[in-house]
């Protein structure tokens, strides 16, 4: 089954196959309402799409139920998804979930995880099966007014994760949740949904691809996370789509007195990226971190960057961005820091380092920092670079090759996020650095 172009009968027949309840239809109605009157971003690169010609939902398989056992998914997409290590990374994890285009086909928890109640499925099963749960939160950080694909999102989502973590409960493994875009002009809207409830401890993952072809396809996901009392969440993402996807993402999380927010997030491919993973410092004594590494190559756009808003007081934020560029790549930063009136003794310290590897590319560094009262303090630091020359004589003069050298300075730019992401994962970075340079 597939749906193409974008009208309000569509909206509705999308939620007529989910078979939804009321509330979420007309969530997705006036959504779509709210897509038509908002305007595309005023700010970053121009976005090329004809929403007509966009695939907003597809689904090629008859059988709805999500599996728990490989053995019953479809043999050329275990392959496909086996030949980027998405099998061999659930052996680290204490769940998985994957979508294929629009729905998520498999979902997998171990014992230890699920005797702790926590909750971790796809948003569609949460809407039937906790629906005053998901009611309390879904889309309360990120409304449906947010902006122009905020909006879009809301009309036609398909997919995502829904993850509720009780008080007091800590997670020694990572959950994670894996995306596939596989079609010409597909669209990819999926609704992560995470509650980390008080004095709790989450790690979740996440991984996207997505296959090259002339077209344009689009991804556009909304992510809310809610961090209660105490708690802290760290959410993980390298993605690696292909260089005719736009990813157009909107990521917020609401942190309470004493929580810990980490966005870790790694941007390798795509045509246009524009992505500014958030924290609302809401709480006394919250804190909020952000580390994203970004590569721009040929044809590519990577706007990107992080958002700190500081609401409660002794607040701390810390955002390090490590951008490179090459072969005529445009590597942006674009950031927000804020510190409120009421957000008295509070610390922002924003890092942005550039890496610009030929005389082609480009990069920028657009930060907007504010403070409004004279108890806090913002620190801000930029740096733009070429790799040294002497440098690299002095590895050479070592006996290592030209492209070695270049691969361990690049590598040891981009150190500070690498040592964040779990042991795999790193290695995986790795190897897609290399293969983009």
């Amino acid at each position: 089954m597939e749906v193409v172009g974008l009208d309000l009968r569509k909206v509705k027949a999308i939620s007529s196959i989910k078979k939804e309840d009321d509330w979420v239809r007309d969530y997705r109605i006036d959504s779509y309402k709210k897509f038509k009157k908002i305007g595309m971003p005023s700010f970053g690169p121009k976005i090329d799409l004809d929403f007509s010609k966009i695939i907003y939902y597809k689904n090629d398989s008859l059988d709805e139920k999500i599996k728990d056992d490989w053995n019953n998914v479809l043999k050329p997409i275990v392959d496909d998804l086996d030949s980027v290590g998405v099998r061999e990374a659930e052996e680290h994890m204490g769940g998985m979930g994957v979508q294929w285009e629009s729905e998520v086909i498999y979902h997998s928890m171990i014992e230890e995880i699920k005797e702790k109640k926590v909750i971790f499925t796809s948003i569609e099963r949460a809407m039937k099966d906790y629906p005053e749960l998901v009611k309390k939160y879904f889309g309360k950080i990120v409304s449906n007014a947010d902006n122009k694909f905020a909006a879009l999102n809301g009309a036609v989502f398909s997919g995502g994760s829904f993850i509720y973590v009780p008080p007091h409960t800590k997670l020694d493994r990572p959950l994670q949740s894996y995306f596939r875009i596989n079609s010409r002009n597909m669209g990819q809207f999926e609704r992560t949904l995470i509650i980390v409830d008080d004095d709790s401890d989450l790690h979740y993952i996440e991984g996207c691809t997505a296959p090259s072809y002339s077209e344009s396809s689009l991804h556009a996901a909304v992510v809310e996370i809610y961090v209660g009392k105490g708690s802290k969440c760290r959410y993980s993402t390298v993605q690696n789509w292909a260089n005719n996807v736009y990813n157009l993402v909107t990521k917020r999380a609401l942190v309470d007195d004493f929580g810990t927010m980490e966005w870790i997030d790694g941007n390798i491919g795509s045509k246009v990226t524009m992505k500014y993973p958030a924290c609302i410092l809401k709480g006394d004594y919250s804190e909020g971190t952000c580390i994203t590494i970004s590569l721009a190559s040929k044809g590519q756009i990577q706007d990107t960057g992080a958002r700190m808003i500081h609401l409660g007081k002794h607040t701390k934020s810390n955002i390090v961005s490590k951008s490179i560029a090459r072969n005529g790549g445009n590597s942006t930063y674009r950031g927000k820091t804020h510190i409120g009136s009421s957000s008295d003794y509070s610390i922002a310290n924003v890092k942005c380092d550039t890496l610009i590897l030929d005389s082609k590319s480009k990069s920028d560094t657009i930060p907007v920092n504010t403070c409004d009262n004279t108890l806090s303090s913002i620190e801000h630091e930029a740096t733009v670079s070429k790799i040294s020359e002497e440098n690299l004589f002095y590895l050479m003069s070592r006996g290592i090759s030209h492209e070695r050298a270049m691969d361990l300075i690049i590598l040891g730019f981009i150190d500070k996020f690498r040592e964040e992401l779990p042991m795999e994962y790193a290695v995986e970075l790795n190897q897609l650095i290399k293969r983009n340079l």
